[in-house]
């Protein structure tokens, strides 16, 4: 569930009242997600999303991820566009929350993946690089290999409650990955999603017809977002790798943006440092989520899978 803030139909009236997008019809929350509370709008207009940013969100940075939208979709990336209102206002406040509307995208997330939805995976991934393309803004990334370290000793020892020596194995790869890591010169950068997994995704008829949810953007390694998707799109069941996912995304990404030579010497470091991340992340959320919140918790170990194919992997 994906609705910590409730609304009552007369003050999202009054709060659609200030744009001229129409009157309201109907609204629902949408379960999908687990950062912000999101309602599909309906009015006379159109269908839209409002997007409630919950305090996990820095709103301080939301301008930058509007912007980074509106960028994306002036130059041709199938993408929310935020809304303004009358003022020319897309960041308003609505029930005590920073609030922005968006419009809305055609198309349904896979729920079963195959290597032509992998294939245009990649294409749309490497457009939104390109894209990306003089949004000068820069935002670091605040998962980067600085939290890595932080993050997994918050968790103090309990990992090894979901399995035996996980700490002691996750501390282990993250000393080896973090002093191979790239410099930040050494592999280009830009804007990237760093989120880009299956439901973030939208299809018609086997082409992407929108990519979702950039509130974790940030400025990159290219390369990295390749290998996050990596990671996100190419296991089986979340266990076992399909190296024909593997390849389509690859090839689908090289046939708009080819990767230099340095990038692909390093995509097989970039996985596992992907691998860790997301497994810290769900690490410490598998922790500090109460057993009966509404979010369910995603399991960290799926993770561990990756990062141990990742790091006995020569090349991906």
């Amino acid at each position: 569930m994906a609705v910590y803030t409730e609304l009552a139909a007369e003050t999202l009236e009054a709060f659609l009242g200030t744009y001229g997008i129409g009157l309201l019809v109907s609204f629902h929350g949408i379960a999908e997600g687990v950062e912000n509370s999101n309602f599909l709008l309906r009015t006379t207009e159109g269908d839209f999303i409002l997007t409630l940013f919950e305090r996990r969100v820095n709103a301080s940075e939301l301008p930058w991820f509007l912007g980074l939208m509106q960028h994306l979709a002036g130059r041709g990336l199938n993408c929310p566009l935020p809304v303004s209102d009358r003022t020319g206002t897309a960041l308003r406040t609505l029930a005590g929350r920073p609030a922005a509307i968006t419009t809305f995208l055609p198309g349904v997330s896979a729920t079963q993946l195959d290597e032509g939805l992998c294939l245009e995976l990649g294409k749309s991934l490497a457009r939104l690089h390109l894209a990306g393309d003089g949004y000068g803004a820069v935002r670091p990334n605040a998962l980067s290999p600085a939290a890595w370290a932080p993050l997994l000793e918050s968790c103090g020892e309990s990992a090894d409650a979901l399995s035996p020596g996980l700490t002691a194995e996750v501390r282990s790869a993250l000393r080896k990955i973090e002093e191979a890591w790239p410099s930040v010169e050494a592999l280009p950068r830009g804007q990237i999603h760093a989120d880009l997994f299956p439901d973030n995704v939208f299809f018609q008829n086997g082409q992407v017809s929108g990519l979702i949810d950039f509130y974790f953007a940030c400025t990159d390694f290219l390369a990295y977002d390749l290998a996050i998707c990596l990671n996100a799109w190419c296991f089986r069941d979340e266990k076992t790798f399909e190296p024909s996912f593997a390849a389509a995304i690859l090839q689908g990404y090289e046939s708009v943006r080819p990767l230099t030579k340095a990038e692909k010497s390093a995509l097989p470091l970039l996985c596992q440092g992907a691998a860790i991340r997301f497994l810290l992340t769900r690490l410490y959320d598998w922790i500090n989520t109460p057993a009966n919140a509404l979010v369910t918790r995603k399991d960290p170990l799926a993770y561990l899978v990756r990062l141990r194919h990742f790091a006995g992997a020569a090349h991906v």
